[in-house]
């Protein structure tokens, strides 16, 4: 995607003209503050997330456990 001095020059016009001089300014300070967050996050380690989504699912997997564990001793003594 090459954009020219007149392309950026005319998208600029119209960025101008739709949210105004007072807004615009705000507009381009909340995107590159977007734009640093994304980069951010793409540098970021995901290990701690892999680690903390396996000690979730494990956590989530015991109590199943211990209830289905449960039932079958209910069922075995009722037997």
């Amino acid at each position: 995607m090459n954009l020219g001095w007149t392309e950026i020059l005319l998208i600029g016009g119209i960025a101008l003209l739709l949210f105004g001089p007072s807004k615009l300014p705000n507009l381009g300070r909340s995107l590159g503050e977007s734009i640093r967050g994304f980069k951010k996050a793409l540098n970021e380690d995901p290990t701690p997330e892999r680690e903390t989504n396996k000690q979730i699912s494990q956590n989530a997997e015991k109590p199943l456990n211990q209830t289905q564990t449960q039932e079958e001793k209910d069922t075995h003594k009722q037997s």
